[in-house]
């Protein structure tokens, strides 16, 4: 193999901000902070906005979309086209 080439595979602490949840996992993502883990190792830190910890899906807390209204909306905005039974 050619040296040089890979990424720096390692360790990444990844800090949910809405539920400030950490979690470590392996990445090759470019980071310039750090942080201190519970056991005292200095690990580098990535902040992400969403995780399975707070997003509607995994939580349970999905918000229902109303269909109808989209439905509405579309018939609305193009017209709906007349049937006729013969």
């Amino acid at each position: 193999m050619r040296n040089d080439i890979h990424p720096n595979y390692r360790e990444v602490v990844f800090w949910d901000l809405s539920s400030d949840d950490k979690f470590i996992t392996r990445s090759t993502i470019e980071t310039s902070e750090n942080i201190t883990w519970e056991d005292g190792t200095v690990y580098p830190v990535y902040k992400v906005e969403v995780s399975s910890k707070s997003h509607p899906f995994y939580t349970g807390k999905n918000v229902l979309v109303d269909t109808a209204g989209r439905v509405d909306k579309f018939r609305k905005r193009y017209g709906t086209k007349e049937t006729t039974e013969a």
